[in-house]
Formats: structure tokens, C-alpha cells, sequence
């Protein structure tokens, strides 16, 4: 199986290095690293192509200004293999990360979430576990009214991701829909070993916290797509 590594990237030079490189460790020779940068022309470009040029793995792609939503489906449009890996631009991957997911879906499943350390802009340790923050588990319902769909630790088939595109519009979470288009399509995975560094700062593009009015509008919105 074929592992493409999607990344939506926006003003990501403070970090972006960092996490390429420890995606690259994980990946194998046929594998690639697709990178969507939403702002090209700047130093995240120049980092990307940089390292692209030492690893073939690696391909860039000019994002179209439209918003980390619209990154993230153009860069999975992009993407050529069996399993698909979605990433953000400022985390660390860990160990084993990949071999884990892989042999899940192996085993039958679509989609894989797995768990992840909550860690500062310098890596320290906030949270032991993404999923007991969240109450994180498998569940069309639950996951509807209860996101644990982070995209930053997930990873689909490609006919999950068939199923998926072209995303909505107006859709205000892609890894909320994914997840969801997963559950209507096979088997769903949580594994409870944390295999990324979650990385909280303060120029986030994702992970924020938003207002409860702001959380019925997009249930509004996904339920409409769903429908």
C-alpha cells in the first residue's frame, strides 16, 4: 500500500521543517509527502522546495488562498495512493505511527484516528491524551455532535476519500467529515496510543476553541451535506 502524506500549510515556516522531517522518517521509498502551501511565495515555500530537493518523496503544490478546508481537499485531490494521511504543519510525528495505522487497515478498517500527546510551542507536555480531553470514540452520532475527528491523526482509504470528494460546500470541518463519510462506509479505528506531538501556540490554524453559536451553524452545514 501506497502512503500519501497530505499537508495544508499557511505561514508554516516556524515549524514546518521540524514536522517534514520527522513525517520523511517514517515514510518508505515508493511513499510521498504532498504539501498544499496556502501563502506561496514566501519562506514556507522556500523551506519546502528546499527539502524536496534533497528527498523525491517530497512535492509541492500552490494553494489557492481559499481557507485550510479548501487546502486540504485539493491537496488530498492531488495525492496518489491507497492510504491517505492527513497532517498539519506545526506537530511531530512519532514512531511507529505509520506501521500502526497500516496494520488497521490491513485489518479491515477505512479510517484510523489515533491518540496524541498535547504538547506547547516547545514540546512540553500539556495533556497526556487527545481522546480523554475529547471523550474520543468511534460513532456516527458521537462524533456528529461531539467531534473527535482530528485530522492531524487520521488516516483513509481511498475509497473513503472517493466517497468524500468533492467536499461540500460551505463545509466547516473536513476532518469531521471524513470521519463521518467513514463511518457511513466501513469499519472505524481509534487507537488509543498517542503517536503525534500535538502542538499548541498561538498562531494555530485549527484546534482553536469556537462559541456554541458557531458549533450550530456547522452542525447545520454537515448536516446538510450528509443529507
Amino acid at each position: 500500500m501506497k502512503v500519501s502524506v497530505c499537508m495544508a500549510a499557511y505561514r508554516g515556516e516556524r515549524y514546518i521543517e521540524e514536522q517534514m522531517r520527522s513525517i520523511l522518517s517514517e515514510l518508505r521509498a515508493g511513499d510521498e509527502l504532498l504539501v498544499s502551501d496556502d501563502a506561496p511565495g514566501g519562506e514556507t515555500e522556500r523551506i519546502v522546495r528546499s527539502i524536496a530537493q534533497e528527498d523525491a518523496r517530497v512535492r509541492y503544490l500552490c494553494g489557492e488562498g481559499k481557507g485550510v478546508v479548501r487546502n486540504f481537499e485539493r491537496v488530498l485531490s492531488a495525492a496518489s495512493g491507497d492510504v491517505l494521511f492527513l497532517s498539519d504543519q506545526d506537530d511531530v510525528w512519532l514512531s511507529g505511527k505509520v506501521e500502526a495505522v497500516l496494520r488497521e487497515i490491513e485489518r479491515g478498517a477505512c479510517l484510523v484516528v489515533h491518540d496524541a500527546r498535547i504538547v506547547d510551542e516547545s514540546l512540553h507536555e500539556l495533556a497526556p491524551s487527545f481522546f480523554a480531553t475529547r471523550h474520543s470514540r468511534p460513532g456516527f452520532l458521537h462524533n456528529f455532535l461531539r467531534n473527535g475527528y482530528m485530522g492531524c491523526c487520521m488516516a483513509l482509504t481511498r475509497p473513503v476519500l472517493e466517497r468524500a470528494l468533492p467536499f461540500p460546500p460551505d463545509l466547516p470541518m473536513h476532518d469531521q467529515w471524513l470521519g463521518l463519510t467513514a463511518e457511513r462506509t466501513g469499519r472505524v479505528c481509534f487507537l488509543p496510543t498517542a503517536y503525534l506531538l500535538y502542538r499548541q501556540h498561538g498562531g494555530n490554524v485549527t484546534g482553536g476553541k469556537t462559541s456554541l453559536s458557531q458549533k450550530l451553524r456547522w452542525r447545520r452545514s454537515l448536516l446538510r451535506a450528509l443529507v
